[in-house]
């Protein structure tokens, strides 16, 4: 088995309110009046209170492109990537050496050298460390990391691997673009980082037990990008919380049931804070307590909906309450494709 020694994230500096952020995207787009009142309803309704952005607010107009937003998102990939990874590492009493695995995944930026290899180099890991870039996961990807993480692992002994994710999504804005998705997209996601450290050594962190991946039938255009001259066009359909409530449910009861266990014997949900109707959607169709998924509401109020890198963070601060010693937890996390991924913990 696998197990989580260490997870880090690392935000940007500029934090704002939701309400900045809402009147940037407003004059960035050169929306009228009904067009900003639109705006203005979606951003409220998505339960965000502050992000944290890669660049100043007021430098976003200065990006006259998609090359000049990728150069941003290469440059404090690196940057805060390198930071996220030398601090878990630290976390997890290793160093950049002990790394024999290195999986990166993004879906906010493109970069070859792929940003893994770069701070492979600028950390001082060995040469011949594995290197695995994963791009267009999208919110699924901090799962499915680790996921991956773990099938690596668990053919192996006395190794380490490290999962970075990076997302810079306020790069992704198209000011141009008046669609419902974009401007819901403008209020729901958010910068971060975040690097997770996994060893096939026994220690405190609870260990990865399985995983299950599930792709969904005619569902390509539920969830992604349109890549166009100007850059990451989104496609965000508003069927997502009926496709959770169709298929939610018979996946989770389906893979528990392969390890004897039931939705009552979890004792912690990990879950992707993919935005307040998603997350309504999965109380419901798995019948969950309220509080269930109070750490998940938590983290979209605090930082908003971070990709890939959310289900992670969820999942250090699910780490941090100590759930009960010996007890099972479930990561879900759902993205384009349209895709699911579940990985099953034991705190």
């Amino acid at each position: 088995m696998s197990r989580i020694a260490a997870v880090h994230g690392v935000l940007p500096p500029n934090r704002y309110a939701q309400a900045e952020i809402t009147d940037a995207i407003a004059r960035l787009g050169f929306l009228d009046a009904t067009e900003r009142r639109v705006l203005e309803r979606l951003h409220q309704h998505a339960q965000v209170d502050f992000r944290h952005l890669v660049l100043p607010l007021d430098d976003y107009v200065k990006l006259d492109g998609f090359g000049a937003a990728n150069d941003v998102f290469v440059a404090a990939a690196v940057d805060l990537g390198s930071q996220a990874v030398a601090e878990a590492l630290d976390a997890a009493g290793l160093t950049p050496r002990d790394v024999d695995l290195f999986l990166f995944t993004t879906v906010t930026g493109i970069a070859a050298p792929s940003v893994e290899a770069r701070i492979a180099s600028r950390l001082g890991m060995r040469p011949d460390v594995k290197r695995l870039p994963l791009f267009g996961l999208g919110c699924v990807g901090g799962a499915a990391g680790v996921a991956r993480v773990h099938d690596y692992l668990s053919a192996k002994s006395a190794q380490v691997a490290v999962l970075l994710s990076v997302e810079f999504c306020s790069l992704t804005i198209q000011r141009d673009d008046r669609s419902i998705a974009n401007l819901v997209a403008g209020g729901l996601f958010g910068d971060g980082v975040t690097a997770v450290v996994a060893t096939t050594s026994d220690g405190p962190g609870p260990r990865v037990i399985d995983s299950r991946s599930h792709l969904y039938p005619d569902s390509d255009q539920v969830m992604g990008w349109d890549i166009t001259n100007g850059g990451f066009r989104v496609v965000l359909d508003a069927s997502v919380p009926a496709v959770v409530r169709t298929y939610l449910p018979g996946d989770v009861d389906g893979f528990l049931g392969d390890h004897g266990l039931t939705r009552s014997d979890v004792t912690a949900w990990v879950c992707h804070p993919g935005g307040p109707r998603v997350l309504e959607a999965v109380v419901e169709a798995l019948g969950l307590p309220s509080d269930a998924l109070d750490v998940t509401w938590r983290s979209l109020a605090e930082v908003g909906n971070l990709s890939s890198s959310s289900v992670l963070r969820v999942l250090a601060d699910t780490m941090a309450k100590k759930p009960p010693k010996g007890t099972p937890g479930l990561m879900i996390a759902m993205g384009p494709g349209f895709c699911s991924e579940l990985v099953l913990l034991e705190w």
